[in-house]
């Protein structure tokens, strides 16, 4: 069944497909949602709205989402299931459908101590590939986990997360193909800082097959300043920078103007590697970068479907 999401449409049409991300604010500011959404809109295909990232407490997703929905932008709801057990991850992704959400992305969710709230009680009663498994049942066979049939199935594109940089290295394929088996349709990666080492998981990808199967839409940070480079680099586990973007960066005049020749620069690189769908831009905190860059990587005009 199909989801009726555009970017599914613009993925199955061979576009090379763009997505990025609206962070909501700690508070029930509607506005700023509305904002992001007006600075980003017709740059992208879909916006990601993250669910309370970093286990610090925002604005639900599932809020932001129907605000960007109302807009006439079309979302992608992430889901964590840190905070929720089966029953509500299930409701949640039936309420997503019936708002006409369409796009849902399946995270387990950052651990609570990295938040405002260490103290508060982990749930993961699933893990993000039982939570891709569960929408893809719902989806396609009109059930619930215990095996109850329900009258409505929800209309979802379905996608996940892939880490390239996380070791085992040899292991961030198998975990991809568990993922695809699941029932993700896409998958969107952790920012790529090292394109070598996207490049070798790439390769991996191709071996096994599953870029004929999954979408697979790389993604891509601008980095604001020189200082954030080297603690990314230094202080961040899985955020792989290479010396040259701190370099780079540390040696630019414009620093704002060199973050967005690198995204630029790479967002070239991966066009020529086999197996890549598209692009997600993650410019935390720092939405209004990208129209800047999705312009000059040529990517402006989005397709309309």
């Amino acid at each position: 069944m199909k989801s009726g999401s555009n970017l599914e449409k613009v993925l199955r049409a061979g576009h090379f497909a763009v997505t990025t991300e609206i962070g909501p604010p700690k508070s029930c500011d509607a506005e700023v949602v509305r904002r992001h959404g007006e600075t980003l809109r017709g740059y992208a295909d879909a916006y990601n709205v993250t669910d309370n990232q970093t286990a610090v407490v925002r604005l639900s997703s599932m809020a932001a989402c129907t605000i960007l929905t109302g807009m006439g932008l079309e979302p992608v709801l992430q889901m964590t299931c840190r905070d929720r057990n089966r029953i509500a991850l299930q409701s949640d992704l039936l309420g997503a459908a019936a708002l006409g959400i369409r796009n849902v992305l399946c995270l387990t969710g950052d651990h609570q101590s990295f938040g405002n709230h260490p103290d508060s009680k982990n749930v993961f009663d699933l893990d993000s590939i039982q939570l891709i498994h569960t929408a893809r049942l719902m989806r396609d066979k009109g059930q619930f986990l215990c095996g109850e049939e329900m009258k409505v199935k929800p209309r979802l594109f379905i996608g996940g997360v892939v880490n390239p940089f996380a070791d085992p290295f040899e292991f961030r394929v198998t975990r991809l193909a568990k993922k695809n088996a699941a029932g993700a349709d896409f998958v969107q990666t952790q920012a790529i800082l090292d394109m070598s080492r996207f490049e070798r998981f790439m390769k991996k990808v191709r071996e096994a097959g599953l870029h004929e199967q999954v979408f697979i839409l790389a993604g891509l940070m601008p980095i604001k300043s020189a200082r954030m480079a080297r603690y990314m680099q230094k202080n961040v586990p899985g955020m792989m920078v290479s010396e040259e973007i701190c370099q780079r960066l540390e040696k630019a005049e414009d620093v704002k103007a060199e973050a967005v020749k690198l995204v630029v620069e790479q967002i070239e690189q991966i066009r020529q590697i086999e197996g890549v769908a598209g692009v997600h831009l993650m410019a935390v905190a720092w939405e209004e970068i990208i129209p800047a860059i999705v312009e000059q990587a040529g990517l402006y005009p989005r397709p309309s479907l």
